[in-house]
């Protein structure tokens, strides 16, 4: 019969591969970042974009679109070329938010990043995508699911960041760090706001960074409780989209984010970069 702890571990080791199957099947979407065609850097200069219709360029904080006739664009259902030419205008758009329009069976992502606007189209047909053989991780292990405390500063602190793309940084809020222990060391790592409303998200690298994991980050979500209690599961550690394609802004960790250990968890390296190792 089983003990309680050959149960725990059981558990542990079903809840990881049910959230990495679902992540998987998330990133495998028809219009995630794997299907990203190009990345187009918007000017004031009017330009036809490649895998977009019309011709497009930003001024004054607005993005413009001039469709001639036959160009078809949608946003939420709607047709914007229904008079066969059309000019529509987008934005302002906040930095790191995004709109999505339809052109066929392709999605066009509109957002900014760094300061300036981009245009990326995503198809379902694109080559990164079709090829897509899942991305390799370290077996579950519950060493790695460490206890934390999230610390937050006396004012949140506005973080500035490099990028995965030359050129632009980005700039984070930084409500406070999550102090742990991991290794015997005491460690810290700052902290920005997550996707979802209390929610954290870490970047980070450490010792297995470019050996076995992909060099330039890693990423994790966290949730703090009220007492400022933090589960740390490292197992959880995912690539950006950086870790795939050229075509992506990702940043990079802070410096204080570098951690002196080698975490054994996690997402490794994709099969698509192993070549470069």
């Amino acid at each position: 019969m089983p003990t309680h702890t050959e149960t725990a571990l059981e558990s542990f080791d079903a809840d990881w591969q049910d959230w990495h199957a679902a992540h998987e099947r998330n990133r495998a979407h028809p219009h995630g970042f794997l299907a990203v065609t190009h990345l187009h850097w918007l000017g004031g200069e009017a330009t036809r974009l490649e895998g977009a219709p019309g011709t497009w360029r930003a001024d004054a904080d607005v993005v413009r679109v001039v469709l001639e006739a036959g160009e078809s664009l949608q946003r939420d259902g709607q047709e914007l070329n229904s008079e066969g030419g059309a000019t529509v205008t987008f934005g302002p758009i906040e930095e790191r938010g995004g709109i999505n329009l339809v052109a066929g069976d392709t999605v066009i992502e509109v957002a900014k990043r760094g300061g300036e606007y981009i245009v990326r189209p995503r198809n379902p047909e694109n080559g990164l995508l079709r090829s897509y053989q899942g991305t390799p991780a370290y077996s579950p292990d519950a060493a790695y699911a460490v206890r934390g405390t999230f610390v937050p500063f006396e004012a949140p602190r506005p973080t500035t960041v490099g990028a995965a793309v030359e050129g632009i940084q980005h700039v984070y809020e930084a409500p406070g760090e999550i102090r742990f222990k991991l290794s015997g060391q005491e460690l810290a790592l700052t902290a920005f706001n997550g996707h979802t409303p209390g929610s954290l998200s870490v970047l980070f690298t450490d010792q297995t960074s470019g050996r076995t994991t992909y060099a330039a980050n890693r990423s994790l979500q966290v949730v703090p409780t009220a007492d400022g209690s933090v589960l740390l599961d490292f197992n959880r550690a995912v690539n950006l989209p950086c870790a795939y394609t050229d075509l992506a802004t990702c940043p990079l960790p802070p410096a204080e984010n570098r951690l002196p250990v080698p975490i054994e968890a996690g997402e490794k390296i994709p099969y698509e970069r192993q070549d470069q190792l």
